[in-house]
């Protein structure tokens, strides 16, 4: 197979402060949205967190509940932190907030930090940020949920529009 022909994966990481809540939501959300499109051999996504106190923990229960009832199996994913090769491994590394968007590019090389943005970036909304739900009631997963589902739709016809047409 020459290079010309060797089939590009778009990879896309999620980034929240624990990975416990927003950003494993997104990247079930997403994953959903990959595969009912059949772009799994085209398009990689994960999630992580800024923070390293819940590395290995599953998805905060909640935030798992809610995204199940949806149909958005999280029960695989674990919490990691981001790593420093995250920023040549990925093509877009997507944050929920400001506050992490800062961490990520204090920490981001310069030829790399093209690839940082905030995740409702791609929504229609007005608000900029998907808010933390931990400590929430259940209607701020839901919230959530709400973002993550559009701002997930949206991207994913940005990146069919920008690489894989």
């Amino acid at each position: 197979m020459s290079s010309s022909d060797e089939i590009t994966v778009i990879k896309v990481l999620m980034v929240c402060l624990g990975n416990i809540c927003r950003s494993p939501t997104a990247h079930g959300v997403f994953q959903q949205r990959i595969n009912s499109h059949n772009l799994q051999n085209r398009i990689m996504v994960d999630s992580a967190g800024t923070g390293d106190w819940h590395i290995g923990q599953s998805p905060d229960h909640r935030a798992a509940s809610a995204a199940k009832a949806r149909g958005y199996p999280l029960d695989d994913l674990r919490a990691r932190q981001v790593q420093a090769a995250d920023f040549h491994e990925y093509d877009y590394i997507l944050a929920m907030d400001h506050e992490n968007l800062s961490e990520l590019k204090a920490s981001c090389p310069e030829d790399c930090q093209h690839k940082l943005a905030l995740f409702l970036s791609y929504s229609d909304r007005e608000e900029e940020v998907v808010p933390d739900p931990y400590y929430s009631g259940d209607d701020g997963f839901e919230l959530v949920l709400d973002m993550v589902e559009e701002a997930s739709d949206n991207l994913l016809n940005e990146l069919v529009r920008r690489h894989l047409n």
